[in-house]
């Protein structure tokens, strides 16, 4: 089963490792992983700041800047997993180096055929 790993963090809370430390963490993950086979696609989003959100509302368009909802988190990546089970992706979860200052929500993935 497939199950994309959202990652949250305060942008306004930076962790109090070293750019080298994280450098480290996030490239021991992903090579622990790609080794295990389980990595199918990871990747960082633009700042909060950035973000478009589209609501469409009786045949209208509504386009605002910035994210959908006020929260103290933002999203800031994804890793896409292929586990065996929610356990699993929950081991993997535990090992995302933003787990340790932020969350990290697990979200099944629909196949087609279900």
């Amino acid at each position: 089963m497939k199950y994309l790993l959202l990652m949250y963090a305060s942008e306004s809370e930076a962790p109090e490792d070293t750019p080298e430390e994280l450098y480290q963490a996030w490239a021991a993950y992903m090579k622990e992983a790609n080794a295990a086979g389980v990595m199918l696609s990871n990747g960082g989003v633009a700042p909060d700041s950035s973000a478009t959100t589209v609501r469409v509302r009786e045949g209208k368009s509504l386009i605002t800047d910035g994210p959908f909802a006020e929260t103290h988190e933002q999203l800031g990546g994804y890793s896409l997993l292929e586990c065996e089970n929610l356990d699993e992706a929950i081991r993997w979860a535990e090992k995302i180096p933003t787990a340790k200052y932020g969350s990290v929500e697990i979200r099944p993935l629909w196949a087609p055929n279900q």
